[in-house]
């Protein structure tokens, strides 16, 4: 099993001028609040930093505090379809409301690197075999995220991100019920959207439609 990379969630008030000083942090960022909310058409890729209110950012393929133990993005960026960045900034609106809201740890991801991570892990419960349906992030149509307060603190879930054991799988009987209750309520909040969550991994969200949309070349 590949080694969990280690948790650095922090407040958003330290992250507040952009990227911080500790390795861990190179991908990790909070943008400030979005004025206008995010308006696009078509089905090209557009920055979920235009998301209103805006999403925590930690882009862990942007670090090397991943599964793979390297950086697999040049930029931190976080991208997803038109559409579907339409509907997680639905979902933000509403969790914001309850005074929450989301951490991105993945959206768009190039196929190249879909195809590295497939090298390694070769187990479609967790990682897509690009030759089969060459993947749902690299359609720009799935996204990795967890639930922050009002702080940009995490509330507490069934496993980090890409563990790769039974403790990630939707309601896994290992995780407390403090854990449960959150994932649960990610679940709830995504769905209402039109988002559908991945069987083994709690933390993993499909478009509900991802299959109309090819792969970003």
């Amino acid at each position: 099993m590949p080694q969990r990379p280690h948790r650095f969630d922090v407040l958003a008030g330290a992250l507040a001028t952009g990227l911080l000083a500790s390795p861990a942090a190179s991908a990790q960022t909070l943008a400030p609040a979005a004025i206008l909310p995010l308006q696009c058409s078509g089905d090209g890729l557009v920055s979920l930093t235009a998301i209103s209110p805006r999403p925590l950012l930690e882009l862990r393929y942007a670090s090397p505090y991943n599964f793979m133990g390297e950086v697999l993005y040049d930029q931190p960026l976080a991208q997803l379809r038109c559409p579907v960045a339409l509907a997680l900034q639905q979902v933000q609106q509403d969790l914001a409301r309850e005074g929450l809201g989301l951490k991105i740890w993945d959206a768009y991801r190039p196929l190249s690197v879909q195809e590295r991570m497939w090298q390694k892990i070769r187990d479609p419960r967790y990682v897509s075999d690009p030759s089969v349906n060459a993947g749902r992030h690299t359609r720009g149509t799935a996204v990795d995220v967890t639930l922050v307060d009002r702080k940009g603190k995490a509330l507490v879930m069934p496993s980090d991100f890409d563990d790769f054991t039974a403790a990630a799988h939707v309601g896994s009987p290992m995780a407390t019920s403090e854990q449960a209750t959150h994932a649960r309520r990610l679940q709830e909040a995504m769905e209402r959207r039109g988002f559908v969550v991945f069987p083994t991994e709690w933390w993993h969200f499909d478009w509900k439609d991802w299959m109309s949309l090819p792969p970003v070349r």
